[in-house]
């Protein structure tokens, strides 16, 4: 499977809250054979080919829509849904219900993506990641069943490969009988940090 050239139709959604507007965009489609849970060192998602194809969709939608809170419903199917957005929105997570209560009926549209969906970034780009002055990093919270990503662009971008190799290889290895997985890191890596400790988004394909 190549995301290049990927049609994946979504819905568009809008609410004001507290004076403020928001867009939210999901997939059309039920998302089908995915199941998001916390666990212990953060969180575990585990995903079909066609909900792989619908993260890494959303990924890309989320590093290039920083005016969007882009939203995957996975409940039943797991404990949680998942959300992605910037930080630059400057959303407040427990306002999720209530924003969820307000939205508009959805416009249809269809998100294509491009040739090259995701860059391919130089192995000093990975490794600022662990720089103690290094800010571009995944934040999460949980709230209202929902497991929230917030970052920049640079942080979605630094977690591409992973999201896109989940879609585009895993299959293969699903095939041949063998483990695959994306391990995302959330938060700062340094010890005991108070607001966001450091996790791992834990997303396999099954």
């Amino acid at each position: 499977m190549r995301l290049a050239g990927v049609r994946w139709p979504a819905s568009v959604s809008t609410a004001r809250l507290d004076g403020v507007g928001y867009r939210v965009v999901r997939p059309r489609r039920p998302i089908r054979a995915a199941a998001l849970e916390e666990y212990r060192y953060g969180a575990q998602l585990a995903v079909g080919k066609a909900a792989a194809v619908d993260l890494a969709v959303a990924w890309w939608l989320a590093a290039r829509s920083p005016h969007s809170l882009i939203h995957l419903p996975l409940r039943p199917g797991g404990q949680l849904d998942l959300v992605l957005l910037h930080h630059s929105l400057g959303f407040r997570v427990s306002s999720w219900k209530r924003l969820r209560s307000r939205l508009s009926p959805p416009a249809m549209t269809t998100v294509t993506l491009p040739p090259r969906p995701f860059p391919v970034l130089a192995r000093a780009d990975h490794e600022r990641f662990f720089h103690q002055d290094f800010r571009d990093h995944l934040k999460y919270a949980f709230a209202a069943d929902t497991l929230f990503l917030v970052g920049s662009r640079r942080a979605y971008e630094l977690a591409a490969e992973e999201v896109r190799a989940l879609a585009e290889d895993g299959p293969a290895h699903l095939v041949a009988g063998t483990h695959f997985c994306a391990e995302i890191g959330l938060g700062p890596w340094k010890p005991r940090h108070r607001r966001n400790p450091a996790a791992m988004l834990h997303a396999y394909l099954r």
